[in-house]
């Protein structure tokens, strides 16, 4: 996603664009965090109705990365280890700001989880997060993220 993409956009949301044998959804928002939420949503949307899914409980996890994309990354994979590791998909997402730290990045994650065997599946399920076309960025808009998941 460029500049001239998300031109003329307002407030959030997101989109999967058409992308070879995998998923590629891109996000935007006024802020960084609220980007980033709008990826997970684009993303576990992409393959799961979580309308009538039993909620589990929260999780909570600190996302390091050196970079805001690296970050953008680490949410996506925390997300995609919940679903394999515990059978679980968030349903809501609180983030924190993110922070630097001595050249690091932080974020603070939140998610309220839902039973994914409760869950209506609607499409392919993620397996992991390319690392190639991973984008986090400010624009003249607010914020615009994208990246490209395997299924």
């Amino acid at each position: 996603m460029d500049g001239r993409e998300s031109a003329g956009r307002t407030g959030s949301g997101h989109r999967s664009v058409p992308h070879t044998a995998d998923l590629r959804v891109e996000a935007w928002a006024p802020t960084a965090e609220g980007c980033i939420g709008e990826l997970v949503h684009a993303v576990v949307g992409s393959f799961a109705e979580l309308g009538g899914a039993r909620i589990v409980g929260e999780r909570a996890c600190t996302v390091l990365a050196v970079s805001d994309p690296d970050l953008l990354a680490g949410v996506l994979e925390e997300v995609i280890y919940r679903m394999d590791a515990d059978g679980e998909l968030p349903a809501a997402l609180a983030l924190g700001p993110i922070r630097g730290l001595d050249g690091a990045r932080s974020i603070e994650v939140r998610f309220r989880m839902a039973d994914a065997a409760t869950a209506a599946l609607v499409g392919a399920v993620p397996k992991a997060v390319s690392l190639q076309g991973l984008e986090l960025a400010a624009g003249p808009d607010g914020w615009t993220c994208a990246a490209t998941v395997d299924v």
